[in-house]
């Protein structure tokens, strides 16, 4: 498999992932669904994921990921999927609010938006089940539990 992973980090944030965490959860994203492709990773403060979340899915709020798919013209050879804009505060947030470790969250986000920029959507119950399990399958590989379950919420039956 052959993947580009464009990091862009425009935080000052010392507890983002490294580079090669980044290319290891995008390309499990990609495993059996694409043999190749870049993606650019962009990691923005709250003010640029609020005017981006406002600009294009109209909500005033900074939100964790967007996703940017990208269609190539016929006849041109460029092998991009697209764009992924992630907040690191609001990651942050998200994790600690949810009682999760933030390395899970992060993976979580950047598999979540690549599943995007490969046409997963969660519009409607079924696509939503079927995205949710795909990603909680894709966690598993890196040891990182069901993000969908609240800890202390899993049972033993």
């Amino acid at each position: 498999m052959s993947y580009r992973v464009d990091l862009q980090i425009e935080v000052n944030d010392q507890n983002l992932p490294n580079q090669a965490q980044f290319e290891s959860w995008v390309g499990a994203a990609l495993s059996g669904r694409r043999t190749s492709g870049e993606v650019c990773i962009r990691i923005v403060d709250a003010d640029e994921s609020q005017a981006l979340n406002r600009e294009y899915r109209g909500k005033d709020k900074p939100t964790n990921v967007l996703s940017f798919p990208f269609e190539v013209p016929p006849g041109v050879p460029l092998d991009l999927l697209g764009d992924l804009a992630i907040c690191a505060s609001v990651v942050a947030a998200e994790a600690d609010e949810q009682h999760k470790r933030l390395h899970d969250h992060w993976a979580h986000m950047v598999i979540h938006g690549t599943l995007h920029l490969l046409g997963f959507d969660h519009i409607n119950d079924d696509d939503a089940q079927e995205m949710e399990a795909l990603e909680t399958q894709l966690l598993a590989r890196f040891g990182i539990a069901d993000p969908y379950v609240a800890p202390g919420d899993a049972t033993d039956e």
